[in-house]
This record gives structure tokens, sequence and C-alpha cells, in this order.
């Protein structure tokens, strides 16, 4: 792909990524967030971050099934980082918004309110996964190490999908489809790893 094409297209993803903060930033300024701006805030912020992650996962199947799109690798970090600065918003949100900047109140939530907890752990996961997104992070802890510390992306984006199913109310089916999509994703990767093994070793078979 050529140099031009590949900065377009990182300008494009960086545009996209901003669009749900700049809209957010357009309602408060503007008054137009809603008849619960609190409640719009913590809702676009949290999805955005779920969405962002998501994506992110589906980098790797896309690239295994298609060695054409091999370059979206270059995307895969800034759209995690992306969500980790949104579901930062969206933990402030809670903070600030919610509790009022009151430890007593987070800590009751938290103790109290399962949602809130799973929603704390997705991100305390996602800490040391922004912290050590820097490539010289990566030559500090060898790939090895850090594509292992990296696999908890899994279990973060999991847990968010969790808290988006215990925060809605029962019969609400809106956290559905992502579920799904990320279902989708977690069986494809290893039956992906399996159809690229299984057509490496045809491939030698053929050469020998």
């Amino acid at each position: 792909m050529k140099k031009s094409t590949l900065i377009l297209i990182k300008v494009l993803v960086w545009i996209a990524c901003l669009y749900p903060q700049a809209t957010l930033m357009y309602g408060a300024l503007t008054n137009n967030l809603g008849p619960d701006p609190t409640k719009t805030i913590t809702f676009t912020t949290g999805s955005t971050a779920l969405n962002l992650l998501v994506i992110s996962l589906g980098i790797t199947p896309l690239r295994k099934l298609w060695s054409k799109l091999s370059w979206l690798i270059k995307f895969r970090r800034l759209l995690g980082l992306f969500a980790f600065f949104y579901a930062s918003v969206h933990l402030m949100a809670y903070v600030g918004l919610y509790s009022s900047f009151d430890p007593n109140t987070m800590v009751q939530d938290i103790l109290k309110r399962k949602f809130i907890t799973v929603g704390v752990l997705a991100w305390l996961l996602l800490v040391p996964l922004a912290v050590t997104s820097t490539t010289g992070m990566i030559k500090r802890l060898g790939g090895k190490n850090w594509n292992r510390l990296h696999k908890l992306v899994y279990l973060s984006v999991s847990l968010g999908i969790v808290h988006y199913w215990w925060q809605v109310k029962q019969g609400v089916l809106a956290p559905l489809p992502m579920t799904l999509i990320l279902t989708a994703l977690f069986v494809a990767r290893p039956l992906l790893d399996w159809w690229k093994a299984r057509k490496t070793a045809r491939l030698q078979a053929a050469k020998a």
C-alpha cells in the first residue's frame, strides 16, 4: 500500500475515533445532551470503548483470512489506546458525575453493585496494556512476554460486555449484537489458527 494512502486512512481513523468525543463536547457546549446528560456521556463513552476494543480484536482474524489486509496491524495499537481513553472518560464520568468524587460512595457502589465492580475490573486490566503499548516497552518486555500480557484484552472486553448486560434493565437486548460479534471473534481465532496450520502443513507436504 502506498504511503500516502496509509496516511489518509490513518487520518480518517483518527477522525472516526475522535468523533464521539467531539459530539459530546459540542453537545455539552450547546446544552444538547438530552434530558439526562450524565447518562448520555456515560453511555456514549462506554459503548465507544467497547466498539473500539472489538474492532481492534477483529484485525487479527481479518489479516489471517486475507494477507492483503496485513497493513491493518498498524492501526490495532491506535484503536486500543483510543478504547482505553474512552474507558477512562467513562470511569471518570461515574467518579465525577455519579459519585461526586466521594470515596465512600465509590467504595460502597463497587462492593454492592456488581455491574460497577466488573466495570472497574475491566478498566484496571486495560491499564497495563496502555502503559506497555509503546515500542520501547515491547522491546523491554520481549515479544513473547508482551503478547502474553496483552492477552488480558480478551478478559477485559469480556468483562466490559458483562458490565453492559448487568447495567441495562432486564429484557433489554441492546448488548446482544456486540456479544454475538465478540463471540464470533473468539470462535474464529482458534479456527483460523487451525486452518492456517493445516494449510502450511499441506504446502510443506507438497514441496516434500
